[in-house]
């Protein structure tokens, strides 16, 4: 975030220079460009980087995803206060599976652990696991057993979650259940 506050000045430095650039010219010209040209321009350049990165970012997140890592939902966004959402929505959000280290239960094939990485613009990393279940299908957040517990993974995993029902077009569901059958 520092370096795109740092960016967004530097930007706003350019498009002044470029006022400046023009304020000079126009003297030359033997005309005055109006005061305000400066920071008008100064102000275009802070909202075009910032408007830029807004729409860049999830392909700059999404490009730098390890191999395994599948984006399973996005979310798409409109704000009134971002007008230029309403003409091209932008993604603000999106979760992404490490289906590439899904890992099956051994007493149940159809039990698998896999994290999900919450991804949300100015926000840091949230990493969720998750357990799913292809036989039924649903899924659950997983809880990490106490230390000493004597319960089997499986009954843990029973007694702890609260099952959520998973449709079998979900990307979650097909990313994890169909990819590893």
């Amino acid at each position: 975030m520092l370096f795109e506050f740092i960016a967004t000045i530097a930007a706003a430095f350019g498009m002044a220079g470029l006022a400046l650039i023009i304020t000079h010219l126009s003297k030359l010209a033997g005309k005055r460009a109006p005061k305000w040209l400066i920071p008008l321009f100064a102000a275009i350049g802070m909202f075009a980087f910032q408007i830029h990165q807004e729409y860049n970012w999830y392909g700059q997140q999404v490009s730098k995803l390890p191999e395994g890592v599948q984006v399973v939902k996005t979310a798409e966004s409109t704000e009134w206060f971002r007008p230029w959402s309403y003409a091209k929505p932008h993604i603000l959000r999106f979760i992404a599976a490490d289906v590439g280290n899904a890992t099956v239960q051994v007493n149940n094939p159809n039990i698998y652990l896999v994290n999900l990485y919450l991804f949300e613009r100015r926000r840091s990393v949230q990493k969720v696991p998750q357990v799913i279940d292809c036989s039924i299908p649903a899924r659950a957040d997983y809880v990490l057993p106490e230390k000493g517990s004597q319960l089997s993974i499986d009954e843990h995993v029973k007694q702890t979650t609260a099952w959520r029902d998973l449709a079998t077009d979900d990307p979650l569901f097909t990313s994890v259940c169909t990819g590893k059958n």
